[in-house]
Parts: C-alpha cells; structure tokens; sequence
C-alpha cells in the first residue's frame, strides 16, 4: 500500500470545506471559525467517555501495584504526552518516573522534528524494551491517524511484555486502536488547516490525557474533594497553595495552616489529617499508610485508634 492509500480517506487528513476559503477571511472571521470548531472536540471526546472510564480502571490498577503510566507516541502526540506527564510530580506528589512520556527521536524530538522517527516500527518497540516494560505498566499510544509505525510498534511490544495497552487515537478503526485493550477514538473530522492535527486532534487528545491521569490521581487518593492534596510545595507559589488547600479542608486561619503545613513536614494531606483527626504527625502518617493514602478513610480510621499500624507513610 502506498502513502497516497494509506492515508485516504482519513478524516484528519480532509480539506474541511467550512474554511475553504479561510485566506479570505478578515481575522476576527478567522478566529470565529477556529473557536466553532473547536466546539465540535468536546462532543468528540463525551462520545469516548465509557472507554476512557475503563482505561483509568487499568491506570488505577497498575499504579495500585507499583507499575508505571508510559506515554508514547510522535510529533504533537509525543509532545502531548511529555506535558502530561511532566505536570504530575508537582500536582500530585508522583514520583517521576510514576508517569512517563517516551517520543520518537527522543527527548531532542519535544523541540524540533526527528525525520522518520515516526515512521520506524522497530524503534518503537526497541523503545519499550529499553525502558523495562512489564505486565504491572500501563502503555498508551497517542496517534492522530491511528497508524504512525512507531506507536504501534511499541503498543505491539507493551502488550507482548504483558503490560495494559491503550490507545489515544482521532480516527476509526485504526490499526493502533486494534492493537490497544482499551481504544479511544474521538473522531474530530477535518481541520481547519488541512492536516494540521495539533488542532482539533491536538486539542481532544489533551482533553483525554487530562482525564486519564486527573480521574487516576482521584482514585488512588490524591484528591480530597477537589483539592490536590498531595501537592509538593517546591516553590513560594505551591506553599501558598498548600497552604490555601490546608486552610479550605480544615477551616482553620493562614497562620494556623501555616504552622500545620511546617509540623506535617511540608504535606498538606498529613496536616489535614492531623487538623481533623486531632492527631499528632506520626499518627497522622499511619492513618493515611493504613487507607492508602486516602484522606477520607484516614479520617474515618481515626476513629478506631487502635487498630492503627505501627507503620507509616505520609506523603507518597
């Protein structure tokens, strides 16, 4: 099959006849345009919630069990995916190498584009090998088209290395969604510059990555209501925010979150249990090992003193 039929036909690959004439358009008509578009991702993305629902179950459970959440893809996807990835040590206290974001052509790739990279199904799979996937690791594959060589040789490998597979994809029946447990196809349709898919795909995709890892991060305890509980305050703006989070889950006073957030050893989620459970830090510790680090049930062990572990954990 030649390049010409490979991508026929592909929705992310259609002149979009609504901005045919886009060139002629003053800039406030440009700009219309591009927004009644992109109202069409949010649509796109709801159609897929079912399957994104089941792919954060398989996240959930990796991640329970010491696995890892590895990104992979080229281009916009890979670079996609390096955002996400590297957003979740600071929001939600991950360890950086909890959620990963491997690109074709390597890390130079996220700034400049690595010609043929993409197209070398092999290094996509060499890739995978190289970074140690196993059975407890969760793979996603981002791809436009649903067809770029490098993802779907790395999906194939993860999934021969036993490891959960998903795919983030813009079209379908795709030969990357095939290769995934979990497919994800938000069928955003034309772009507004043809072919340009870091718009409308860029955007849907973004939109599930963001999913995926906020609905994970709620699961497994890293949220507390709507607060990010979990936060590494490494700068004066995230203390604040720790602070402000210690003073909405509490009720207490800045100065009293203050000295909470100080005596817990910089994490909010301990202070917040000490504040609500009238317990000292190490109590506070081994209330969140014994609930797996979630605030709630901590709060509800706290009322059953004596069966707490004599372990602790704190913050994760």
């Amino acid at each position: 099959m030649d390049t010409q039929d490979e991508f026929e036909g592909l929705s992310t690959e259609e002149s979009n006849p609504r901005s045919a004439d886009i060139d002629l358009l003053s800039t406030l008509d440009i700009v219309k345009l591009i927004n009644d578009e992109d109202k069409k991702v949010a649509l796109a993305v709801e159609a897929e919630l079912d399957h994104i629902a089941r792919a954060v179950d398989l996240i959930v459970d990796r991640l329970s069990r010491g696995g890892r959440l590895i990104y992979i893809g080229a281009g916009s996807s890979g670079r996609l995916g390096m955002l996400d990835a590297s957003e979740c040590p600071p929001t939600y206290g991950m360890d950086p190498g909890t959620v990963q974001a491997i690109i074709a052509g390597g890390p130079d790739a996220a700034w400049s584009a690595t010609e043929g990279a993409e197209d070398d199904a092999a290094l996509g799979a060499t890739d995978v090998a190289r970074n140690s996937v196993g059975e407890r690791d969760v793979v996603v594959g981002i791809s436009a088209s649903g067809r770029t060589p490098y993802v779907l040789g790395a999906l194939r490998e993860a999934r021969a290395r036993g490891a959960a597979t998903v795919a983030v994809v813009c079209a379908n029946r795709s030969p990357i969604a095939s290769a995934a447990d979990v497919a994800i196809e938000p069928v955003t349709g034309p772009e507004v510059i043809t072919g340009s898919t870091r718009m409308k795909a860029g955007t849907a995709q973004k939109m599930v990555l963001n999913m995926l890892t906020t609905a994970s991060m709620v699961r497994l305890g890293k949220v507390y209501g709507n607060l990010m509980v979990d936060v590494r305050p490494g700068n004066r703006k995230l203390v604040d925010r720790a602070t402000r989070i210690i003073m909405a889950a509490t009720g207490v006073g800045r100065d009293e979150a203050r000295r909470l957030l100080a005596a817990s050893g910089g994490c909010a989620k301990t202070a917040i249990v000490m504040q609500k459970a009238g317990v000292a830090r190490e109590q506070a510790e081994r209330l969140l090992e014994a609930s797996g680090g979630h605030v709630r049930k901590a709060l509800e062990l706290s009322q059953s003193a004596e069966m707490l572990p004599t372990f602790r954990r704190g913050c994760r």
